[in-house]
């Protein structure tokens, strides 16, 4: 019996450390060639930037901002056979500044048409990984369907207009799986919401996903979503219950973690947290981002990343508040036990 469905999490997701030099810049010892790469400035205020295959290097969206996309020809330029190039842009390279790039693997070839929904979509899946970005414009008016190439459910959608002014609409399983009317923004502090139809008529299926023209995203545009199926060993999307207490839940992932997101789903006001192994490297892992805000990284609201999940070693309410419902998307270090049965070390 296979105990994991990846043996090797890195050669599917990774992430990457490094200090601006204001002129061009490879960033490589990837495992892979990278289809979406996700870089914020560490030591500042720069906003995050998420740059996709499918899209095109110099294409940026922006996490914490509904802003259109925009074209970067000094950001990122290239993506390469084990990395990515940057050019002297100082959003992704100023000089001396210090920067994370969290990174995904899409298919390893060009993206394909996929026919499946009720409108074409361009997608780039790895259903070994459960990854896919898929692209595709956005009707006029009403709901429609398009196919994601995952052959299963995805558990986790991200979705984000690219000509106009939208909120990064996000799918999640923990609060939408039972209601294809529920939603959260990345962008906002928001909590949970509701409009009917958002994510169509009916829940994400093996091959579509549904949305509504004018309420998930703007009508009339391009548009981009990234999807992701949970796969044992690799990746998880889920909830736990907090107990505000310093000594708080733990989370069973199934594997040590490389990169936790966190967000206190149950109420408003209440930022997204994001965690990884690289800029904390022994526990306790505090260092933390923001996606929905621009702030350089900060320090506290500790989390420790155990061989088999992660517990919450904080009291504080943006991950831990009393009776309330916090979502999380985590990606592996290393899987709990591997499909040969060996098992995996804690930090």
């Amino acid at each position: 019996m296979a105990y994991t469905d990846i043996d090797k999490p890195s050669d599917y997701f990774n992430t990457k450390l490094y200090t601006g030099n204001g002129s061009t810049q490879s960033i490589s010892d990837l495992n892979f060639s990278p289809d979406l790469v996700w870089i914020k400035q560490r030591n500042g205020t720069r906003y995050h930037r998420l740059i996709d295959s499918v899209r095109g290097a110099t294409k940026e969206l922006y996490s914490n901002s509904t802003d259109s996309e925009i074209t970067v020809a000094d950001g990122l330029t290239s993506f390469d056979s084990n990395g990515f190039t940057l050019g002297s842009g100082i959003a992704s390279n100023g000089s001396g500044d210090t920067f994370v790039g969290w990174s995904w693997r899409g298919s390893d070839s060009s993206a394909v048409s996929n026919t499946v929904g009720s409108i074409t979509s361009t997608v780039s899946a790895n259903t070994t990984s459960g990854f896919s970005i898929v692209s595709f414009t956005v009707p006029s008016s009403g709901t429609f369907t398009v196919g994601h190439g995952l052959t299963v459910k995805p558990d986790l959608i991200i979705t984000k207009g690219r000509g106009s002014a939208d909120n990064w609409v996000v799918y999640h399983k923990s609060i939408s799986s039972s209601n294809e009317d529920d939603y959260i923004n990345l962008n906002t502090t928001d909590a949970t919401s509701t409009i009917t139809d958002i994510w169509g008529t009916a829940q994400p299926t093996s091959t579509v996903v549904g949305m509504n023209a004018g309420q998930t995203l703007i009508g009339s545009q391009n548009a981009i979503a990234y999807c992701f199926a949970e796969k044992k060993g690799f990746s998880k999307f889920g909830s736990y219950t907090g107990n505000g207490n310093a000594d708080g839940p733990f989370i069973y992932t199934g594997f040590k973690p490389a990169f936790v997101i966190i967000k206190a789903s149950g109420f408003s006001g209440t930022d997204w947290q994001m965690y990884d192994n690289k800029r904390n490297t022994y526990n306790s892992t505090n260092n933390y981002l923001r996606p929905n805000l621009s702030n350089a990284e900060a320090t506290g609201d500790d989390i420790d990343f155990l061989s088999n999940g992660f517990k919450i070693k904080t009291s504080s309410g943006w991950i831990n508040n009393n009776t309330y419902e916090n979502i999380y998307m985590a990606f592996a270090e290393s899987p709990f036990t591997t499909s040969t049965g060996i098992p995996t070390t804690a930090r």
